[in-house]
């Protein structure tokens, strides 16, 4: 990997969003998900949270955006919580 692009790397903003489903709406939600703009990661899971997503973008603005505008409207979704990545 190149020095600029770990430099730009690490100039991007990074969140994650825990997802809570209405039962058997799992696999719907993951798949409206998984291809969505800024979404770099997104994986079922068992626990607390049905599906976590990690979103890569230029600010915490455009993550926030994304998870208000797209995600929140995916059918099925009850409840997010998002989380932003800190630089240290």
């Amino acid at each position: 990997m190149c020095f600029e692009h770990l430099v730009r790397m690490s100039a991007m903003a990074v969140g994650y969003v825990l997802i809570n489903v209405a039962p058997g709406k799992e696999h719907e939600v993951y798949l409206a998900v998984k291809d969505m703009p800024f979404v770099d990661d997104a994986t079922l899971l068992f626990g607390d949270h049905d599906l976590i997503v990690k979103l890569v973008a230029d600010s915490l603005t455009i993550i926030a955006q994304s998870v208000v505008e797209s995600i929140r409207q995916i059918p099925g979704i009850i409840d997010t919580k998002t989380l932003a990545g800190a630089e240290l």
